[in-house]
């Protein structure tokens, strides 16, 4: 029963504040099923339309996940990264509690297009290796990622081992070239049909794009790399402060980066 009858919220709020004590109490777990609409009208003591208008809540929180003609489930957690500093796929997996495993999909070396080359620093037509890796987190897709790296820094890398290491890892462990800084772009986007594929979601879902370059020292770039996250398995959290005076004394200014708004 709803403990809170005298609050001023309404009733489906009432609802969804108990069903989601339950769900971060473990009383459901990942996965599971929740009781269908009819027995939580007889558990709440509530109208159909309550129960609909609590679970709409919930799912858009990204807490239940609503299936056509199977009925309502818990979703999976979602896994948190900071922004403020730089991690990679086995780190923010561990952070979060999760096993992570890696398929390498694809290793081709082509010739870098204007772009590619530009963001890697490189002669156009440089010759490049591209990575495409489907990434998982407890054996299930989370992401999907193509990579591009200078032929110096891909011949490094140990093929087999890709699947449990990283390519930081690789680098950094086996020959003492760090990762000392990176730059990021995040963007919303649509599953394509074969990104939808291959995270097992339908056609058009949402997904998190990250457009990631990582740099060496010297500000040499080691890779860049485009990864389409599931966007109901992660959120990007930052802790910011505001610099109120510059040294003349001014407000320091911000001015946001509205891609494709202009």
């Amino acid at each position: 029963m709803i403990s809170t009858p005298q609050a001023k919220a309404p009733l489906y709020q009432h609802v969804a504040d108990d069903m989601r004590r339950e769900i971060e109490g473990g009383r459901f777990q990942p996965g599971s099923q929740v009781p269908t609409e009819g027995a939580l009208c007889e558990q709440y003591r509530v109208s159909r339309i309550t129960i609909r208008r609590a679970l709409e809540l919930l799912a858009n929180e990204g807490l239940l996940k609503r299936e056509q003609g199977r009925g309502t489930f818990v979703a999976e957690g979602r896994v948190d990264h900071s922004l403020i500093r730089m991690t990679d796929f086995i780190e923010d997996m561990a952070d979060a509690g999760l096993v992570p495993s890696s398929t390498l999909l694809e290793w081709v070396d082509q010739e870098a297009d204007e772009e590619i080359a530009g963001v890697l620093r490189l002669q156009p037509g440089a010759r490049v290796s591209r990575l495409e890796r489907m990434r998982s987190a407890n054996d299930q897709p989370i992401a999907v990622d193509v990579t591009y790296m200078p032929l110096r820094f891909s011949r490094l890398l140990d093929r087999e081992r890709l699947d449990t290491t990283t390519i930081y890892g690789q680098l950094e462990a086996d020959y003492g070239i760090p990762i000392t800084s990176g730059s990021f772009i995040i963007e919303a986007d649509i599953a394509s049909p074969r990104i939808a594929e291959q995270l097992l979601v339908p056609v058009g879902s949402p997904v998190l794009v990250i457009r990631r370059t990582s740099f060496t020292s010297n500000d040499e770039a080691i890779y860049f790399q485009v990864r389409a996250y599931r966007a109901d398995r992660v959120r990007f959290r930052a802790q910011l402060h505001r610099e109120h005076l510059t040294q003349a004394g001014r407000m320091t200014e911000f001015v946001p980066d509205f891609h494709g708004l202009d």
